[in-house]
């Protein structure tokens, strides 16, 4: 697991140079109802990009498996935070106790019908729902939003109003991103919920931030 970088310092950086994409970008003034959302990777990646959460540059995590894409864009949502109360809305849908926040920040996957040709960029977009999913008894939500403004998607408030296709290829994405052969499957995707509970989501996400990082806007006023 790659080091964090101390928020602080990520926020910081910001005045003088480029933001951290975690802890240096706002989530949004009108977040839950619209996010700014960090773009990793696209469609046409044949690898898997990440952040690295100590310096905020991209780094190459691993190649794509076989003919496995990502149908949307896909990446994080800034200054918010997988920890116990996401994990609790987790335990709570699957009468479990056992499950824990991932400690990332929580996945997005935007969709749009235009065609971006590469990752490492922020973009504007409406939450309409969310993939559940458990990976090694840790909370991973994916929420799925539409970009801004698209003509396609635009006008979509939740996820119900989605072709079913369009939510079949998310789900088998994360189904199968992570399978090796011959490997056990430890990822389930128990769920797939609207619009409202991917808002509550994102709420309890920026809430996790914050105690996670509790003395972050403190300091900075220092």
């Amino acid at each position: 697991m790659s080091k964090l970088m101390d928020p602080i310092v990520g926020q910081l950086m910001g005045l003088r140079y480029k933001s951290h994409p975690w802890h240096g970008v706002n989530i949004g003034d009108e977040a839950p109802d619209k996010v700014t959302c960090f773009i990793e990777i696209v469609s046409t990646d044949t690898v898997k990009y990440e952040v690295d959460k100590e310096s905020g540059y991209l780094f190459i995590d691993r190649p794509q498996k076989y003919s496995n894409t990502v149908p949307a864009l896909y990446g994080f949502l800034p200054q918010s935070y997988s920890g116990e109360l996401v994990a609790q809305l987790s335990n709570e849908a699957l009468q479990r106790t056992d499950i824990h926040g991932d400690g990332d920040p929580v996945d997005v996957c935007v969709l749009t019908e235009k065609t971006i040709t590469h990752g490492d960029i922020l973009v504007h977009a409406k939450p309409v729902g969310g993939i559940r999913m458990i990976d090694h008894d840790e909370a991973d939500d994916k929420i799925i939003a539409v970009l801004k403004h698209d003509a396609v998607y635009g006008n979509v408030d939740d996820v119900s109003q989605l072709p079913p296709l369009v939510v079949e290829r998310l789900r088998h994405y994360f189904l199968t991103y992570k399978d090796l052969p011959g490997a056990k499957r430890n990822v389930e995707i128990t769920h797939i919920y609207g619009a409202d509970e991917a808002k509550e989501v994102i709420r309890r996400s920026m809430e996790d931030y914050h105690n996670r990082f509790h003395n972050l806007e403190a300091l900075l006023k220092l």
